[in-house]
């Protein structure tokens, strides 16, 4: 059997389709190097764009971004003055601080406020004027500052939230020292009393020397001398974690605790002029006719400013400044009362 041989135009015409394969692959190889070199560019152009930006934070502005991240971590807290005491002429106190625990939380560490202020309700009794106020404090003071949400708290509470904090960052117990008047009702209207610090107080004080404090004096000798029963606050800076809690204090200014007070008022005096009105309406002023002491002042009826100093419950307020006794007034001294004869002397 004979084979055929292919014909010349037949070798011509494999000839010219693998010339054009040929092509073909040279084609794509020029097309698959030129969009190669095309992205190469775009990578290198990428990434000087990274090393340069890298080295403008790194370098160039290193010290800014250093500084930045040690304010984010090194905090100044306030450290509250103790509050002055208050005696009588012999030495008797009148006003006392007494340990005491609050509750903060710090804004900025908690997700959602009001799934963590449910969650504390299952542990601890919060009202509804502790949650207006903390909601007031919260819209006008520092996320990064712990705003109290409950004072006074009992070692029950104290016990069954600490077992339990460290389901709530940003929730803290603090310390405290709260305002406590041993004699109650004997001497109220001339002690006065302590409260929270309310919004009308805070358009007059200087916030700086009442940071970290919460209470101020609103009556009676509290407001009076003031400035010479709260001290000043000191600070501390200290080092946080991410969560806030503190590692370790760097430098501390220790606060100056306020002056105590010794009274002219003889608290057996006061005692017994308090005993010898009794249920009547009226006041009484004992002097001493030597220098002008006044040794007794006593507004009867009288009040306990005891409530008054974490806050008095509605109905509670509500009673005392409905009295038709008026108790909350100080008749020794805004009473208008006739003279009688005690202007004759003057009329001889």
């Amino acid at each position: 059997m004979k084979l055929k041989q292919p014909n010349a135009q037949g070798k011509r015409a494999g000839r010219s389709g693998r010339l054009v394969q040929a092509r073909d692959r040279i084609r794509e190889e020029r097309l698959f190097i030129r969009r190669a070199v095309v992205s190469f560019i775009f990578v290198a152009l990428g990434l000087s764009a990274l090393v340069g930006r890298l080295v403008y934070l790194q370098v160039f502005n290193h010290q800014y971004f250093t500084t930045l991240s040690e304010n984010n971590r090194v905090s100044l807290q306030p450290l509250p003055p103790t509050r002055g005491l208050i005696y009588d002429r012999n030495g008797v106190l009148l006003a006392e601080n007494r340990p005491s625990h609050r509750l903060e939380i710090v804004p900025e560490q908690v997700d959602d406020i009001d799934a963590t202020l449910q969650r504390l309700s299952t542990y601890i009794t919060i009202s509804e004027s502790d949650l207006r106020r903390f909601r007031r404090l919260v819209g006008r003071s520092s996320p990064y500052v712990g705003t109290p949400l409950r004072f006074g708290l009992s070692d029950a509470e104290v016990a069954r939230l600490a077992v339990n904090l460290h389901r709530m960052p940003g929730v803290n117990i603090k310390a405290d020292l709260s305002r406590r008047y041993p004699l109650e009702a004997v001497a109220g209207h001339i002690l006065g009393y302590v409260g929270r610090i309310d919004e009308r107080e805070l358009k007059t004080i200087d916030t700086s020397q009442y940071s970290g404090t919460t209470h101020i004096g609103k009556t009676g000798i509290e407001k009076t001398y003031e400035d010479i029963l709260h001290g000043e606050v000191g600070y501390q800076q200290v080092e946080t974690n991410a969560q806030g809690r503190v590692l370790r204090v760097l430098s501390k200014t220790p606060p100056v605790p306020g002056k105590n007070l010794y009274l002219t008022i003889d608290i057996e005096f006061q005692r017994a002029a308090e005993l010898a009105l009794g249920d009547y309406t009226g006041a009484i002023v004992a002097l001493d006719p030597r220098n002008g002491d006044v040794l007794a002042l006593v507004s009867m009826p009288n009040y306990d400013p005891n409530p008054f100093v974490n806050g008095i419950d509605y109905a509670s307020y509500k009673a005392l400044n409905t009295s038709p006794d008026r108790p909350l007034f100080n008749r020794a001294l805004y009473g208008a009362y006739p003279p009688g004869s005690t202007i004759k002397p003057m009329m001889v």
